[in-house]
């Protein structure tokens, strides 16, 4: 237990003590017990210390988890429900006028339950449909301004893979880039792991935060969640996402689903990566190196600078050597894009040459 924790639960037992025995002596006094009226004291001194004991961690927790529901809130939300509990009071307090007079002897009891009651309704409208009372008075949508994400989370692996940096730095990332502290919790988890390979990777990850803090024209804050050690981190980092309007930068393939499917906007590298290599048209000329043989007979299997497959017809007897293809087809797989070609020229010997001596 923390040390705020056992301090909470002193002062709620000290609460539980000094309430129970003041109840037990206005009990007495009203009562007009005479005799043995401590027996009547102590119990309800004793029942006030047991439920402050055993109330106090209830108290706590639902403090705790309002506190962090708070936190995570985004600002024009805590607006729009502030505005809507004064909405819920002011039609409560109309309500009350005619309401007293109905009902004399209950009037005040019934207004201040009203007034709760309404109070708590238009927090929870101006909360949860902020945006349609915006477009209601002001006559503005999403999809008019426009959606546009504030920031982007990064996730554990997009760090480690490295490639945020170079693309931050040419600024085609123009927003935020947020780093949680819980994720550099995990980060450091990793590169504190007795797995060298783990070790390394996780370590990697700290160095490409390390650069980016120091790269000026990079947009990076850490900023802290207060998140248990047994938190899934791709669950809190959807929910964060989802709360605060952010995208999820990541290359993790259940997390890019899981996000996705809870409405959140992923930003995966590899399928930028997919997307950025360069389109082959049947009958243009390539330059590959046949490294291996194919499955089918004959064929010879290369691959492009940017790890294209290229799968050259009789492509078998030129091992080794750096050829001059021509594109027959382009076919999109699962796993990437795959390309067909033939070596150029009648004997395709022609255009070939060792690769020792392109290196010479």
């Amino acid at each position: 237990m923390k040390r705020s924790d056992r301090l909470a639960r002193r002062i709620g037992v000290g609460i539980g003590v000094v309430g129970g025995f003041f109840l037990g002596y206005a009990f007495v006094r009203l009562s007009g017990i005479t005799h043995q009226g401590w027996v009547l004291i102590s119990l309800t001194t004793i029942e006030g210390l047991i439920f402050a004991y055993l109330g106090t961690p209830y108290v706590l927790g639902g403090w705790r988890g309002f506190n962090q529901r708070l936190a995570s809130t985004p600002l024009p939300d805590l607006l729009s429900g502030l505005l809507g509990m004064i909405v819920g009071l002011v039609i409560a307090v109309l309500i009350g006028v005619f309401v007293r007079d109905l009902v004399a002897p209950y009037g005040i009891a019934l207004s201040f339950v009203l007034a709760v009651l309404l109070a708590l309704l238009g927090a929870s409208v101006g909360t949860t449909r902020r945006e349609e009372l915006t477009a209601l008075f002001f006559g503005r949508t999403r999809e008019e301004k426009g959606h546009r994400m504030d920031a982007v989370l990064l996730d554990t692996s997009v760090i480690i893979d490295g490639r945020i940096f170079d693309i931050a730095k040419t600024r085609f990332v123009d927003m935020p880039l947020i780093a949680l502290s819980s994720v550099l919790r995990e980060l450091q988890f990793v590169a504190d792991s007795p797995d060298a390979t783990r070790r390394r990777r996780g370590r990697r990850g700290l160095d490409v935060l390390g650069d980016m803090q120091k790269d000026p024209s990079i947009d990076l804050q850490v900023v802290e969640d207060d998140v248990s050690p047994n938190t899934e981190i791709d669950t809190h980092l959807v929910r964060t996402a989802k709360s605060k309007g952010w995208g999820i930068m990541t290359n993790d393939f259940n997390l890019n689903r899981i996000a996705r499917l809870e409405g959140v906007t992923v930003l995966n590298l590899n399928e930028l990566a997919q997307a950025m290599r360069p389109v082959a048209i049947p009958g243009e000329e390539i330059v590959v190196t046949v490294a291996r043989e194919g499955k089918e007979p004959g064929q010879g299997v290369g691959s492009l600078d940017d790890g294209t497959m290229v799968v050259v017809q009789n492509g078998r007897r030129l091992m080794n050597q750096t050829i001059t293809a021509v594109v027959t087809s382009v076919i999109q797989t699962s796993a990437g894009r795959m390309i067909f070609a033939e070596p150029a020229g009648q004997d395709g010997k022609r255009n070939s040459r060792p690769k020792r001596d392109e290196d010479s």
